[in-house]
């Protein structure tokens, strides 16, 4: 009787797991929209991120987030910070809210982490599609440190922080398969869907 509990237990448990991964945002890319806008362009750019790092962070484990290939290097958990991070100031660009330096989240366990990641990227691609005409020129990555403050055009948005958290989503791709937890191979990011 004890067994078949625990074995319960545990299912509702994965059930659980698995119902929370479900709800996650960008597990595939959204249709994409009618018409070609600057705004449009830039949100499906964001999708694409997000798509890729929902399915480069899937089902990786605790001993992947400690891996590093070198001891210069920055470990997987550490990149994974990282994307955090330009995933604040994606998201901040279009409602014009600076990013402060040093910035201070607080403690995110990896799952609250990776959820805050994908909900602050679909944020982003929802605000950049609503967009009206004109208004990426208004869109500003903004830095504020004390009380100085930088701000830079949204183009330097896609050559950085954009490319920037795709190239780290590469990196966490080969991190993970070089510890012997390679991503979902039926993910494809042509087409921004899986064949599951």
């Amino acid at each position: 009787m004890k067994y078949i509990f625990s074995l319960f237990v545990s299912l509702i448990c994965l059930s659980s797991m698995n119902a929370q991964d479900e709800v996650l945002p960008l597990k595939q890319i959204p249709e994409y929209p009618e018409t070609y806008t600057a705004g449009t362009v830039a949100a499906r750019m964001v999708e694409a991120l997000g798509f890729r790092y929902y399915w480069a962070t899937e089902g990786l484990t605790e001993e992947n987030l400690t891996y590093r290939p070198t001891k210069e290097a920055r470990s997987l958990g550490e990149t994974l910070d990282h994307l955090y991070g330009l995933s604040e100031t994606i998201v901040n660009a279009p409602q014009r809210k600076p990013n402060i330096r040093p910035a201070n989240w607080g403690e995110m366990t990896f799952k609250e982490k990776r959820q805050k990641t994908l909900e602050n990227l679909e944020q982003a691609s929802k605000l950049l599609k609503e967009g009206k005409e004109g208004d990426m020129e208004e869109y500003a990555v903004i830095f504020q440190r004390g009380e100085n403050s930088s701000e830079f055009p949204f183009w330097n948005m896609l050559n950085g922080p954009i490319a920037d958290a795709i190239y780290h989503v590469g990196q966490i791709v080969t991190f993970r398969r070089t510890a012997g937890n390679p991503m979902n191979p039926k993910v494809n990011v042509f087409m921004g869907k899986t064949g599951e």
